[in-house]
């Protein structure tokens, strides 16, 4: 009887040590001082990156958290903290009441593009339409995209840029791509 419950023990420890092998093997991007595993979804990533605490609280307060988990795939412009806090003073409290859901959620789904673009798609897309090019967001807005010598930058309907800082976190239901601003609709 013994043997048979030192199996299963012996099975699981294997079955753990195999998903810390898988883990390992994984090709990760550090963001926010974590690893992003393509092998976890959207949220499940961003919710360990120290950078985008507040991104992650905001896509919670507009009810995105199944969304962003769902198949996607998502091409996520990720703003950090520190892009948040570029904004006027009490945005972001503003934001996060519950009486303007509507608005914090036009303004997260602007930074949502159907479909995984990585960085070298998004090239290919810029060397073929001259160096510019325009996405549909998730919110039904477009946003240009477009080099400025070395960088990646988007502009936001109202003129707003921001620039990738961090490229092609792939996700097992999309691509992240980190910015440094918050983009407006």
């Amino acid at each position: 009887m013994k043997r048979f419950l030192l199996i299963p023990a012996i099975a699981m420890t294997m079955i753990a040590g195999n998903a810390a092998t898988t883990f390992a093997q994984e090709k990760t991007v550090m963001v926010g001082g974590a690893a992003m595993y393509p092998s976890k979804n959207i949220v499940e990533n961003a919710m360990h990156s120290k950078d985008h605490t507040t991104l992650v609280a905001a896509v919670k307060a507009a009810d995105l958290v199944n969304t962003l988990s769902g198949p996607g795939p998502f091409t996520v412009f990720a703003p950090t903290n520190a892009a948040f806090n570029k904004l006027p003073k009490g945005t972001v409290d503003m934001l996060l009441k519950p009486e303007n859901k509507a608005k914090l959620t036009s303004v997260l789904t602007y930074h949502v593009v159907p479909g995984a673009m990585d960085s070298k798609m998004i090239m290919e897309k810029l060397n073929a339409n001259n160096g510019k090019i325009m996405l549909k967001t998730v919110n039904g807005e477009e946003l240009t995209l477009m080099m400025k010598g070395k960088n990646l930058m988007l502009m936001d309907v109202q003129g707003g840029m921001a620039k990738v800082t961090i490229k092609d976190v792939y996700q097992k239901n999309g691509v992240i791509h980190v910015i440094d601003t918050v983009l407006m609709p």
